[in-house]
């Protein structure tokens, strides 16, 4: 009785642990899905005067690529610019987008205050390391006239979505030799994502990206 217990729930914790992700990842895209599918679809029904399932999807990805287009050239950029300015004269819509696009635009490598390396730093104390992701570099001059250069990391807290940003000096940032993706997944996955190797090495400072002396 005893082996069968343990064979049940052995078998029953192996199918949870299968199950669970496949679900959650299911109701997350079913759940994606209906959101666009239902930001243009009353429109869609009302122009058309019926209803087609996936239409209003289609035509939020169509209009996404179209907005990707216009971002393209010259004359979209300025007339997207002229837009923002409009928006960001509404206080609340204000502060609540001005958050939210520094948040994306870091993910995105075309802006230069992306995310540039996914690196290791000795962090909260001696002996203990945490991710993070240099966002940038700057010079700290002291009274003496001493400059010394440091590294800006932003640390996770929760998730990937809270953190904070400790300056550190350069020699302390450690490059993982990890790509930003593969950084953000590791962030996700709470640490089961961890190569079983991480190669430490000093930080190259990216292209484009001026290196400050001291």
């Amino acid at each position: 009785m005893e082996a069968i217990k343990r064979t049940f729930k052995t078998n029953f914790v192996t199918g949870l642990f299968i199950t669970v992700p496949v679900v959650i990842t299911l109701f997350a895209v079913v759940g994606l899905f209906r959101f666009m599918d239902g930001l243009m679809r009353p429109a869609l029904d009302e122009l058309l005067g019926k209803s087609i399932p996936g239409l209003g999807f289609l035509a939020t990805l169509l209009l996404v690529f179209l907005v990707g287009i216009i971002a393209t050239n010259a004359i979209g950029q300025r007339i997207i610019r002229f837009g923002e300015r409009l928006l960001l004269r509404i206080p609340i819509f204000r502060n609540i987008y001005s958050a939210v696009k520094q948040l994306v635009n870091a993910f995105n490598p075309a802006q230069q205050g992306s995310f540039k390396r996914f690196v290791m730093v000795e962090y909260p104390r001696a002996g203990s390391f945490s991710f993070g992701f240099l966002t940038d570099e700057c010079l700290l001059r002291q009274e003496e006239g001493m400059e010394e250069r440091f590294h800006a990391v932003y640390i996770p807290t929760n998730n990937l979505y809270l953190g904070e940003v400790v300056l550190f000096r350069a020699e302390e940032v450690a490059d993982t030799g990890l790509s930003i993706e593969e950084g953000i997944r590791l962030i996700l996955s709470g640490g089961t994502a961890t190569p079983p190797v991480l190669q430490r090495r000093a930080v190259v400072p990216p292209p484009g990206v001026e290196v400050l002396k001291s």
